[in-house]
């Protein structure tokens, strides 16, 4: 199936997507730097990266229950991107609720279980790219439009040998 958003021919989601990660992993190396005795300045930046990943996070989720939407139910791929689309939701709540504590505080540098909540959050965006990257790598979900809904999961074994592109470089 093909992505329902698009932006010159290419789904907009994972044009999206990149961006609150790449914000919310520099806001925690920057964190860690501040809490660790660096420079004061990085734990505010830190503060506005999280600010500007919400925005373009939840956008980023918007664009994304579209596809989400479309997907079949009853397949692999409607489970896989329900999982995906969890995961993400509870990153960004908790990287909202680090943000909304910062934002309530004198000052908006971070340090102990803010961090640690921090570094807990962006292990679960690890989890939910990877379960991202299952529904379009594995799955093809909004890249294919003759997409396998149902391909078994990407960490059984033999699981990505089996995928179309190999088949067709057996071919070769």
């Amino acid at each position: 199936m093909e992505s329902r958003i698009k932006v010159l021919g290419h789904p907009l989601h994972p044009m999206l997507v990149m961006f609150p990660v790449a914000l919310f992993v520099t806001a925690v190396l920057f964190d860690l730097v501040d809490a660790f005795g660096g420079p004061e300045v990085l734990g505010e930046v830190a503060y506005w990266n999280i600010a500007v990943g919400l925005v373009v996070g939840v956008l980023a989720a918007a664009v994304g229950s579209f596809d989400l939407l479309a997907i079949p139910a009853g397949t692999r791929a409607k489970r896989v991107g329900v999982i995906h689309a969890l995961v993400n939701i509870g990153v960004l709540l908790l990287f909202g609720g680090v943000w909304l504590t910062r934002m309530s505080a004198d000052e908006p540098n971070a340090a102990g279980a803010l961090v640690a909540i921090e570094v807990v959050a962006l292990a679960g965006a690890g989890i939910g790219a990877w379960f991202g990257g299952e529904l379009v790598d594995r799955l093809g979900v909004g890249v294919d439009p003759d997409a396998h809904l149902d391909a078994p999961s990407s960490l059984r074994p033999g699981g990505p040998a089996n995928s179309k592109l190999d088949q067709m470089g057996d071919a070769r």
